[in-house]
């Protein structure tokens, strides 16, 4: 098996970031946005991902997150789908469902080649601290597409929108630990009857 670390940057006129992702690291974190909230997020990814996520984004936050969250998930989908490579010898799917007190998320993901986002939560607040629950939609939006993943996001329950948010990105770091992983019996194998897993 390579190495499966990647760093990628993307410049804007709006964000200017960079991202070094290892999909075989240790949950190693180290996060510069200038949204901690959204940090917190990235950190459940990693930890509970098993990945070394180390991201650097510099955007219009004089104007608001909306950019920053957005363009972060496209950089990171970028990292992503370059770390993955050709996909031969992966699990391809991943699943987990991730409670925390009342809140309870699932998670399933297809490494397909083809982006799609189903994302259902519907956040009992507005706001987290002074994050705005809406640009989850634009992270993960971001992320699939450059990832070509298909992406299905349900909270099952949850009272605290602070709950809910941290149950799907828990999730979601479990669910891309397990597809990305590799399998023996599948070495230089393509997951896929059609022998591609790109488009």
């Amino acid at each position: 098996m390579t190495d499966r670390i990647v760093t990628v940057t993307r410049n804007t006129l709006e964000t200017q970031i960079t991202i070094t992702l290892n999909l075989d690291g240790t949950g190693v974190s180290k996060f510069d946005t200038g949204v901690p909230f959204f940090e917190h997020m990235l950190d459940q990814v990693a930890r509970h991902g098993l990945f070394d996520i180390e991201i650097k984004a510099v955007g219009d936050l004089h104007i608001d997150a909306h950019h920053t969250v957005e363009d972060v998930g496209i950089t990171l989908g970028q990292a992503f789908a370059k770390a993955v490579g050709d996909k031969k010898g992966i699990v391809r799917y991943g699943h987990s469902y991730v409670p925390l007190d009342e809140a309870l998320s699932r998670v399933v993901v297809d490494l397909s080649g083809r982006p799609c986002l189903e994302y259902d939560c519907e956040y009992t607040r507005a706001m987290i601290g002074g994050f705005d629950v809406d640009l989850f939609g634009e992270f993960f939006r971001g992320f699939v597409n450059h990832a070509a993943i298909s992406l299905h996001i349900d909270n099952l329950k949850g009272k605290n929108a602070h709950h809910q948010a941290e149950t799907i990105f828990k999730a979601l770091g479990r669910a891309l630990r397990m597809a990305v992983a590799y399998d023996e019996r599948m070495a230089g194998i393509t997951p896929s009857t059609k022998g591609t897993l790109v488009g």
